[in-house]
């Protein structure tokens, strides 16, 4: 596995080695003794997979309290994902960090705990398999308002088409009314 660097420093992207013939591939997604190593000393408890249509925005998500780091890949279609560092103490705190994640390109995002996370579908449909460090806790969900200005994200949504946004997207808080870690 190949560590990809970003402009966040705790942020990582992961690519994988794969193995391809005539009669398909194989490729190691997770292997826990060498992501403590060479990522993040974290104990993965909970792993989630989702599906979306083409135009589907999901995010900006975390949790205020239980913050969940998370491992992302997508095993069918294309996402456009974004993170937010919320870490106050951070040197990145407040800045954005997008890249694409296919399953053709195979990568994998390591989100840490102190993030917010979310992504929009820019193939026909896409299902994403997450690996999380802590539980779901709704209690302590928040969603931030994925089109604030104030993040300027440069979404990949064309000019007068609206995502698909669940009711708490649509209703996110803006970033400077967040709670942050």
């Amino acid at each position: 596995m190949k560590i990809i660097s970003t402009s966040i420093n705790d942020v990582k992207i992961l690519e994988p080695q794969v193995f391809g013939d005539e009669r398909g591939y194989f490729l190691e997604t997770f292997r826990d003794d060498w992501f403590r190593e060479h990522v993040a000393d974290v104990n993965f408890v909970q792993e989630n997979q989702s599906l979306s249509r083409r135009g589907t925005l999901r995010g900006m998500h975390c949790q205020t309290q239980q913050p969940q780091g998370k491992l992302v890949r997508v095993i069918s279609g294309e996402v456009f994902d974004v993170v937010i560092d919320l870490r106050r103490a951070s040197p990145n705190f407040g800045q954005s960090l997008t890249t694409q994640l296919s399953a053709k390109n195979q990568l994998q995002l390591w989100v840490p705990p102190g993030f917010a996370h979310g992504f929009y579908v820019i193939s026909s449909s896409a299902e994403l398999v997450y690996k999380c460090t802590d539980y779901y806790a709704p209690q302590f969900e928040q969603s931030i308002l994925w089109s604030d200005t104030d993040l300027a994200i440069d979404w990949p949504i064309s000019d007068g088409q609206t995502p698909q946004l669940s009711a708490k997207d649509r209703d996110g808080v803006k970033f400077k009314d967040a709670i942050f870690f």
